[in-house]
């Protein structure tokens, strides 16, 4: 085992950046300077950081002064911004120290539980990967911390997420509220920064009890949407491979380092992020994404792919792992053995392969009519990619499978795209977004819209009279804070609700649109990305809960005709509203997915600027939210560029 030492006035330790065993990493304090014999890196503290913890210059340096209690200068910020950024730091400090002190507590019971060892035993792992990875154990008993925190009440523990509080009994309105460990009887993983500090746990039951597994809340500290659970073990092990293998669970993370595999992590609980896509970028230049072969790991891949495809330059590689719908890979690589899930890593599909067959997808190519579904499936894929000779060639490859020049294709897909911007132009403030002039059937047109009453689905019986009044309903966006720029965002009086004409809904708003499309054609889900499927999740009722529902009932059942959908909206709080929206569709009138596109853009837009505009709100107090605001403002200059090129 490599241990640190010191000759005369320089440091040795082994290689961080290779992982051997060896003492051939040297610091010298007196040059402010590292070198390591063992892969030729060397450079000061802040190069460190940045390569080998995967920071930003900026974080670097913050990190750097922050271990010396110094704070670095920044322009416009009162010295009453900097005391509240200071305490922030010092509250997340203080969070960490108590989900550290936790996590040594779970360690040290893992020991005295022959149950949890035998649990850990039976998947395969042994001591040296459970000390590698911290794992623990969560006693049985409600207040099993209590004996480790002395003061139980304390709200650190619950602001930690260790402890939740309960009601008082309703009998006794004075009595203490109640309190208890969040985690109990489980197998704990704790999940830490990239600097290696806990901020958050993960727990698994011993048996078969639901939930299976259970996570950390949201705190100050932990968001499952920006960490990734092992990549501080990871650090060493992506160089070494040359890539990141991204799971979905803590125990294939584990039972893949034991194998072998070491450059595992895992999303944790949600799915791919942008945020997840552009940390690992900081470490390797290739990244695996590895699925189940079931039709929910297809769809998990495909949102993974809508994430990644602003990353996918010509210097990164980006492939996609699909394992037989039986496994997961903890129990594909015991199947089969390290050299086995090596083959499959190296079968992977490449992004390129991957986005091919998603826009292919349902399209019978050997019919003109399915190849140009294909080309219109294809143009947002392609569209996301930045710019460059990937982006080019598979500009190629697709026109090739539609039997178009890749020139004509371009120039079908540009059109297209300045509809959209119209769309948008027009329309900016009216959430009636039909392009002017356009033809929506029989006697109605863009002009006619208030005069016209819809005739598909009219002698379906709807009662809209226990529906409630949503013509008061809130903007969806709330407006940025006062102190804020605006940002050009519409201001409240400028969203419509819909309107009522002879007890039915006009289909004026924009939400509408969408959902009436989704209800008729809900394999449609698929073609959304991740970004427009949390846009829609989280928009407020009637809309945000119906969508809520689709995405279930696709989950569950998978692509369902309308009538079984009517059949499973039966008690829903917003019955009425879906039934009613589906009686304004025109018979034989297709869905306008140009328009439907343009509708998304516009619903993301807002969204984006209302985050934006909160956070430039806060980025001066609050560090977190003014990384976030750098985040927001690369991801827009990126998909701006991508919009440019199309």
């Amino acid at each position: 085992m490599c241990s640190s030492r010191k000759v005369g006035p320089i440091s040795w330790a082994c290689a961080p950046f290779t992982g051997k065993n060896r003492a051939s990493f040297s610091v010298s304090p007196t040059k402010q300077f590292y070198h390591c014999f063992g892969c030729g890196a060397s450079g000061d503290a802040i190069k460190f950081l940045t390569e080998h913890a995967g920071m930003t210059f900026i974080e670097a340096v913050k990190d750097l002064a922050q271990q010396y209690g110094l704070q670095v200068p920044e322009d416009d910020v009162s010295p009453q911004d900097r005391a509240k950024a200071a305490h922030l730091r010092e509250q997340q400090a203080t969070l960490t120290s108590v989900l550290e002190k936790a996590a040594v507590t779970y360690a040290r019971l893992l020991r005295d539980s022959g149950r949890a060892i035998a649990y850990l035993k039976a998947r395969g792992l042994s001591g040296e990967i459970a000390k590698t990875f911290g794992l623990g154990y969560a006693p049985e008993g409600w207040r099993g911390l209590a004996s480790v925190f002395p003061d139980y009440s304390d709200p650190l523990l619950v602001e930690s997420g260790l402890v939740i509080t309960g009601e008082a009994d309703e009998e006794n309105a004075a009595a203490e509220v109640k309190r208890y460990d969040r985690f109990r009887d489980r197998v704990m993983f704790p999940i830490r920064n990239i600097k290696g500090e806990c901020i958050g746990f993960g727990g698994r039951v011993l048996g078969d009890e639901k939930p299976k597994y259970l996570n950390s809340p949201e705190t100050p500290v932990f968001s499952k949407g920006r960490e990734l659970y092992g990549l501080f073990e990871a650090r060493s092990a992506l160089r070494e491979h040359g890539y990141a293998l991204v799971t979905e669970g803590y125990m294939d993370v584990v039972a893949l380092a034991q194998l072998g595999f070491a450059n595992a992590v895992a999303t944790l609980g949600t799915a791919c992020t942008a945020e997840h896509v552009q940390k690992l970028f900081r470490f390797t230049d290739a990244v695996v994404f590895s699925f189940d072969g079931d039709s929910a790991g297809r769809r998990a891949a495909r949102k993974a792919l809508d994430t990644a495809l602003p990353f996918a330059s010509d210097v990164r590689t980006i492939k996609f792992l699909f394992l037989p719908a039986e496994h997961d890979p903890d129990s594909f690589i015991r199947e089969h053995g390290k050299d086995g899930f090596a083959s499959a890593v190296g079968k992977a599909l490449p992004l390129s392969r991957f986005l091919l067959d998603a826009a292919a997808e349902g399209c019978d190519l050997d019919t003109a009519e399915g190849r140009a579904h294909m080309a219109s499936n294809a143009r947002p894929l392609w569209s996301g990619l930045p710019d460059g000779a990937l982006k080019g060639q598979l500009l190629a490859e697709i026109a090739d499978r539609v039997l178009i020049d890749s020139r004509e294709l371009l120039q079908l897909w540009q059109p297209a795209s300045a509809r959209t911007a119209g769309y948008r132009s027009n329309y900016k403030n009216n959430s009636d977004l039909r392009p002017s002039g356009k033809d929506y059937g029989p006697g109605l047109s863009s002009n006619s819209s208030k005069n016209w009453e819809p005739s598909g689905f009219a002698d379906y019986p709807v009662d809209l009279r226990e529906e409630p009044d949503y013509s008061s309903s809130e903007p969806h966006f709330p407006p940025p804070n006062p102190s804020a720029r605006n940002f050009g965002r519409p201001t409240s009086s400028t969203v419509r609700a819909p309107r009522r004409v002879a007890g039915r809904i006009l289909p004026a708003s924009r939400e509408d649109r969408v959902l009436r499309l989704l209800l008729t054609e809900v394999q449609s889900w698929d073609r959304l990305s991740t970004e427009e499927h949390h846009v829609l999740l989280g928009l407020p009722a009637p809309h945000g809960p119906l969508f809520v529902w689709l995405e279930h009932q696709l989950h569950e059942h998978g692509p369902q005709p309308w009538a079984a959908l009517r059949q499973g909206l039966r008690g829903h709080a917003h019955e009425h509203y879906a039934v009613a929206q589906l009686a304004q569709i025109l018979e034989g009138v297709e869905s306008d997915w140009d328009e439907i596109r343009g509708i998304l853009t516009q619903l993301l837009d807002l969204k984006l600027e209302s985050e934006t505009a909160d956070l430039a709100a806060r980025a001066a107090t609050d560090p977190a939210a003014f990384q976030r605001l750098r985040e927001l403002t690369e991801q827009s200059r990126v998909k701006k560029a991508a919009t440019k090129s199309a």
